[in-house]
């Protein structure tokens, strides 16, 4: 498949990983043999994808306001092939931002504005990745945005552990049905899934949730995305398996 869209990566470094720990770091042994401190931005358990003893990418930014001059982009884990998996999760917003711009989602019509982080919900505590609106009367819409590594052969699932976060989102969303679109975005940060489903054995309330949230109106859009060395192709649409 040609890619529809393409995110360029800056120059990555290539090296194993040795351990992850403390949620925020990485040690890495680079090619040159030299150990490395990585930041990892990834807050979740990264089920299946924490791997010591495999290649990773991480990206490198000398800034005198980093105290992590290195950060850990990429995994190469083995399935049928060897895949790289994005470890970024700061990366699937900046991704999608642009994708939006590049009016890559057919699905989501005609919008003429993007904004990003905006307070929603009966508390207005909570804000929404990214709030579309046009000038012509549409109803707004709202788009969660998840990163989604974790993977049983070719289905992608969503979440990798009891999220209570999520489930809040989940219900905030459902809320502003019919007064508004509400889409639940899975950034599928891998390029071997096919499918997606609910990661009903991690956590059974989110998955209930989903289905409710799905009965009540809400759109799901489980984006695939391939990683490699030098970017992010998307790939479409995974297909959906929500008994």
């Amino acid at each position: 498949m040609s890619p529809d869209w393409i995110y360029p990566y800056p120059t990555l470094y290539p090296g194993t990983l040795i351990k992850r720990y403390k949620r925020f770091f990485a040690d890495i042994c680079l090619e040159d043999g030299s150990i490395v401190t990585a930041h990892c931005p990834n807050t979740g358990p990264m089920t299946g994808v924490n791997i010591p003893g495999n290649r990773v990418l991480v990206s490198h930014n000398p800034s005198p306001k980093r105290s992590l001059a290195y950060t850990w982009e990429l995994i190469e884990v083995m399935d049928e092939q060897p895949i790289w998996v994005g470890t970024n999760t700061a990366l699937p917003n900046r991704v999608i931002k642009a994708a939006l711009v590049d009016r890559l989602f057919p699905s989501l019509g005609h919008y003429s504005e993007i904004q990003s982080e905006v307070p929603y919900g009966e508390d207005k505590k909570s804000r929404i990745d990214f709030l579309l609106t046009s000038q012509d009367g549409r109803s707004p819409i709202y788009i969660e945005v998840k990163n989604t590594t974790w993977a049983q052969k070719h289905v992608a699932l969503f979440p990798d552990t009891v999220t209570t976060r999520g489930q809040k989102h989940l219900r905030e969303l459902a809320a502003l049905v019919p007064h508004a679109r509400a889409v639940m975005l899975y950034f599928i940060n891998r390029g071997d899934c096919t499918h997606f489903a609910p990661g009903d054995t991690a956590d059974p309330v989110y998955g209930q949730l989903l289905r409710e949230a799905i009965a009540l109106g809400v759109e799901v859009l489980p984006c695939r995305f391939e990683q490699s060395q030098t970017g992010v192709r998307y790939l479409g649409l995974a297909e959906m398996e929500i008994l």
